[in-house]
């Protein structure tokens, strides 16, 4: 399982507006609504649902959202470079500024978690995470994210 798998050109924001949790969360289900065909709404039940259990705002400016929906044929993966830093409930109590969506089938068992530890893995590299930060074009994102994920796996 490969970041290029589950991550288009289309599906990375670089500037994402949003002033809270909750709206960093909507702005990411109309996203991915767009990208996988289904509801916003039933988008964003699923990832509130999740966040309820616990934040997945993991540290270091970082959070992986996550969750499973039924309809789903495959993984998806929207990621955000959110324009300010917000308060996402982190474990380390800092602001998040980088996002990585991730949605998976219901049946996904090991598929979704082996996505989860590649987008961990890479988003765990301190010079990945300064390119994402200085860069604001897509095109560049998307680059730095399926280049370093690549080389990183080699």
């Amino acid at each position: 399982m490969e970041i290029v798998d589950i991550l288009s050109p289309e599906s990375v924001i670089a500037d994402l507006k949003a002033t809270s949790k909750k709206q960093a969360l909507q702005e990411l289900a109309k996203r991915a609504a767009d990208i996988t065909g289904l509801h916003e709404r039933a988008i964003f039940d699923v990832l509130l649902e999740r966040e309820r259990l616990g934040t997945t705002g993991v540290g270091n400016g970082i959070a992986i959202p996550h969750g499973k929906l039924p309809s789903l044929e495959r993984l998806y993966g929207i990621f955000a470079r959110l324009e300010n830093p917000i308060d996402f409930d982190s474990i380390d109590e800092h602001p998040v500024d980088l996002v990585f969506l991730l949605l998976a089938p219901e049946s996904a068992g090991a598929d979704h978690l082996k996505a989860l530890a590649r987008v961990s893995r890479l988003l765990r590299d301190s010079n990945v995470c300064e390119k994402l930060r200085g860069s604001n074009r897509p095109e560049g994102l998307y680059a730095l994210l399926t280049e370093a994920a690549t080389s990183r796996a080699a």
